[in-house]
């Protein structure tokens, strides 16, 4: 390549170079993370079979060759065998001095326009979880008599009447555990931010599953081993992962399925906020299962209190979940179709 190669090199987002035939030249380094592949791996071979993108690109690309003119191609999913996909924008253009030759630059969807569709939906969510803390409090009093009323009814029936005063009990107890979930979210104390490393949270919470909600499941470390201290709160990320991982058992359901826990390094992803500001978020944690996926009615809410896949589901983890990891600056995401749902929590760096 006659570029610079300290230019190349510098590239904030990911950049690939392709020859006449539609093989890869190069890549830069930010492309290697965002691909999870090296330089030297995929030099040769043919982009589209290492690029996965959801749209048919492959004749407007060669029209483009064609005619050396730019293509511009907004919001498609690109991935690769090594990560899950991600909604990018992708610029494509030939190179100059280079006959056939074209570069290609991935640039990761501008979440800011995501943070400000949602500004509103989340204030009103953010609303009704006060209104919801406040009755939760106010509930669970009248609740506690009414179970200890039925207790004490249930003492003088006769056995064929106990299944009456048993679902009152039940049935109330479960509604204290629903409202003890809507309360967390008041309760929640700031994040104590310092150095953790991921991979200690992550096999915590993969031992804690398989000894309970997750017996049935298959548990998968796919783990980078050079990736660095992330910043936060071990404690509230390991509730998190916790999370995941049982959103991930219940959807199997009792004949279980696969779960694979994926961390790797990515140079390029930054959070950036609707005011312009933005920081870095390299740490990348991904919980894939192989289940049935999310319903397409709930995708782009699955994050919002009382929002849930599940029968009788609360709608409160993923809610939660979405929270902590707001709180520690990061970033948490969802790809699902039927056979693999990802979610992906994205994490600072802890200062050197």
């Amino acid at each position: 390549m006659s570029t610079d190669p300290s230019i190349w090199a510098s590239l904030p987002v990911p950049a690939v170079l392709i020859d006449a035939q539609d093989n890869i030249l190069d890549i830069n380094s930010a492309a290697e993370g965002f691909l999870n592949v090296s330089a030297k791996s995929v030099v040769g071979v043919p982009l589209w079979d290492q690029i996965a993108i959801d749209s048919p690109l492959e004749e407007a690309f060669s029209r483009a060759r064609d005619h050396g003119t730019p293509l511009f191609v907004n919001d498609v999913d690109v991935g690769s065998g090594q990560r899950a996909p991600l909604q990018c924008a992708l610029q494509i253009a030939p190179l100059i001095g280079a006959p056939g030759q074209m570069i290609m630059m991935i640039t990761p969807r501008e979440l800011a326009s995501h943070i400000t569709q949602n500004h509103s939906v989340k204030s009103a969510a953010k609303s009704a979880i006060g209104m919801a803390e406040m009755l939760a409090h106010e509930i669970k009093n009248p609740l506690a008599g009414i179970t200890g009323a039925a207790q004490l009814i249930s003492m003088n029936l006769p056995p064929e009447d106990l299944e009456l005063t048993d679902l009152i009990v039940e049935e109330s107890r479960r509604i204290v555990k629903l409202l003890e979930q809507v309360e967390q979210f008041g309760n929640l104390s700031v994040p104590e931010m310092q150095p953790v490393n991921v991979h200690d949270v992550l096999d915590r919470a993969r031992r804690s599953a398989l000894l309970g909600f997750g017996a049935q499941m298959k548990i998968i470390e796919d783990y980078d081993p050079s990736l660095p201290m992330a910043l936060g709160d071990s404690d509230q990320l390991l509730q998190v992962v916790l999370n995941l991982l049982k959103n991930a058992s219940e959807a199997a359901g009792p004949d279980g399925g696969t779960i694979r826990l994926h961390s790797y390094f990515e140079h390029s992803f930054r959070l950036r906020r609707a005011d312009g500001t933005g920081h870095s978020l390299p740490l990348q944690i991904e919980v894939i299962d192989d289940g049935p996926g999310l319903p397409d009615s709930i995708k782009g809410d699955i994050f919002d209190p009382f929002v849930s896949g599940r029968e009788n589901g609360t709608g409160l983890g993923l809610a939660l979940v979405n929270k902590i990891v707001s709180d520690h600056g990061g970033w948490i995401s969802v790809s699902s179709v039927p056979g693999q749902t990802t979610f992906r929590l994205s994490l600072p760096r802890a200062p050197k």
